[in-house]
């Protein structure tokens, strides 16, 4: 027994499934088809990729997640098929079309994800399954309306939807913003869904409405520029409140999101909407736009 090597531990995995399915891969045996359910792909999938992804993002994948889980969770990735994900979005599709398109987009990312680490080498079977038509939003705010709903909501309200149709930021990105990130005559922003940064230029109304709100008086000292009464950020959801409630009071029928669009369609060049909104091509821009206020063309003579 002297010339017995001493054993040696590999860790393989903290997870016991993926444990498990190198151990069969090393020594050449079957793998048990528990380590291939979705549902332990889907573990994975939030521990690996989750991580490369913006805020925003991952709490949309987490509800499009506990969707997915609850009809896929408990099945080997081999087992499912087109058929399978058609049922899932027609049955889903009832209530929520938008939804199941997403749910389905994510569920076919976390399927090439599943070939890429050998989990299956089976075709995604998203492919060929059609997802329901989606049409954009062609809702236009006209100044007026605008206006209206500032009349009657909130200072913090006015400031966000100011500062919303002057940068063409989304909302998240409006009430994001820190005294830190102007600086050297812009306001500088990292954008939370594209990771897009760009400087606006402090000038013209931006530099009125931004010395309104410094001379705004606070309880309380915040790094944010949009802050509550008791000098904490805004929440999305004390905006959303506060916007609805204004809206109705004003009567007026928009979201705070169509802002973005009419900032787009405000300016009359689509190189400048280009820059603001951070489009990564024309195409976009263009077609935001014109999806509100249509094709503008010279009549017959």
């Amino acid at each position: 027994m002297s010339g017995t090597q001493p054993r040696v531990w590999t860790k393989l995995s903290n997870d016991r499934a993926e444990a498990l399915r190198l151990w069969a891969q090393r020594e050449g045996v079957r793998e048990d088809d528990s380590t291939k359910l979705f549902s332990v792909i889907a573990k994975r999938y939030v521990r690996e990729v989750y991580p490369t992804k913006a805020v925003r993002t991952r709490k949309d994948n987490d509800k499009e997640l506990v969707h997915l889980l609850r009809v896929f969770g408990h099945m080997p990735i081999d087992a499912i098929a087109p058929m399978h994900i058609r049922e899932y979005l027609d049955i889903r599709g009832v209530v929520a079309k938008v939804r199941a398109n997403r749910e389905k987009a994510l569920f076919s990312h976390i399927f090439n994800k599943a070939r890429e680490w050998g989990y299956t080498m089976g075709q995604n079977p998203c492919q060929g399954v059609k997802g329901f038509k989606e049409t954009g939003r062609t809702r236009y705010v006209t100044d007026d309306e605008f206006e209206r709903v500032k009349e009657f909501a909130h200072a913090t309200v006015v400031d966000a939807m100011d500062l919303a149709l002057l940068t063409g930021q989304r909302p998240a990105d409006v009430l994001k913003i820190q005294r830190a990130d102007i600086r050297d005559g812009a306001l500088w922003i990292v954008q939370n869904k594209t990771g897009a940064r760009l400087g606006i230029e402090i000038t013209g109304e931006l530099a009125t409405v931004l010395d309104r709100i410094y001379s705004r008086p606070r309880k309380a000292i915040s790094p944010y520029l949009i802050q509550d009464d008791n000098g904490q950020p805004l929440s999305q959801i004390a905006l959303r409140s506060r916007f609805d409630k204004a809206r109705t009071l004003a009567k007026v029928e928009f979201q705070f999101r169509d802002i973005r669009a009419k900032a787009a369609t405000d300016t009359g060049d689509l190189a400048h909407s280009q820059k603001l909104l951070a489009h990564k091509n024309r195409d976009m821009t263009e077609h935001y736009v014109k999806a509100r206020m249509g094709e503008r063309v010279k009549p017959l003579r």
